[in-house]
Order: C-alpha cells, then sequence, then structure tokens
C-alpha cells in the first residue's frame, strides 16, 4: 500500500514532536498540538490545551528531564489509520533515555497513541496518551 500524503504529513509531525524534545524546545512542541489539545501522561495525569502542554514540557525540560531524549523515530515505526480525511488515529511504541544516551532506558518504554486533525492545511495533535509498558502479571 502506498504512503498517502496526508500519511506523510502525520508522520512528518511525529518526527517534529520528537525533534523538539530532543532540542527541550517546549515552545515547538507545545505547537504540534491544537489550542484545545488533551495531554494525558504515563500516570494518567492530563494537561489540556496547547498553553499547559507547552509549560509542563518547559518544566520537565529544565527539572527531572533535562538532557533527556526520545529514543527511536515515532513517525517511522507509527501505525496510522485514517478515520476521516481530516483525522487520523496513530499507535506508536516509544520510549525515552534521562541521560541523552540512543537506547531506551530499562523500564522507559511506552506505547503512545494520538488524534491528528487537519487544520488549515496543517496537522496537528488535539490527544495525546502515554501509556508505559509493563508486565500486568508482576
Amino acid at each position: 500500500m502506498a504512503t498517502t500524503t496526508a500519511e506523510t504529513d502525520v508522520r512528518a509531525v511525529l518526527g517534529r514532536l520528537t525533534d523538539a524534545w530532543n532540542s527541550a524546545d517546549a515552545a515547538a512542541y507545545g505547537r504540534l498540538f491544537t489550542e484545545d489539545a488533551d495531554y494525558v501522561t504515563f500516570f494518567g495525569m492530563n494537561f489540556p490545551g496547547r498553553e499547559a502542554i507547552e509549560s509542563s514540557h518547559r518544566a520537565l525540560f529544565e527539572g527531572p528531564l533535562k538532557g533527556s531524549k526520545l529514543t527511536g523515530r515515532l513517525g517511522a515505526s507509527a501505525k496510522v489509520r485514517f478515520v476521516r480525511p481530516d483525522v487520523a488515529v496513530v499507535v506508536a511504541g516509544g520510549g525515552s533515555s534521562v541521560t541523552g544516551a540512543d537506547a531506551t532506558d530499562a523500564g522507559r518504554e511506552s506505547t503512545v497513541s494520538f488524534v491528528l486533525v487537519e487544520e488549515d492545511g496543517e496537522w496537528l495533535i488535539t490527544a495525546f496518551q502515554n501509556t508505559r509498558v509493563s508486565d500486568p502479571r508482576g
């Protein structure tokens, strides 16, 4: 199956998300979200709205996740499904390294899901869910 222009654009947004994180650029990170987006962390906390997403990530980039790096490329491995021509659901594996290494730190692997919408020719994230991968058997 051929990749569509829309799918390429959606994957590019995820690539920019990774780049913004790895550059500790909270403003660039926040710009990838709609004004009314919801960002649900792996702790289950919701940060509603672009402003809250940007400010919470600024605090992370300047504090506990300073120097961290998202590992892998979200856009390359993502499953992209269009529920309408202007709405995409994305599920991907992700991970991070708090030391900035290229490999995912133990216990920091996640499954992430996104809903992206096209607004005025631009794809933006309107919902994000980060779920830490764990074995329910303990």
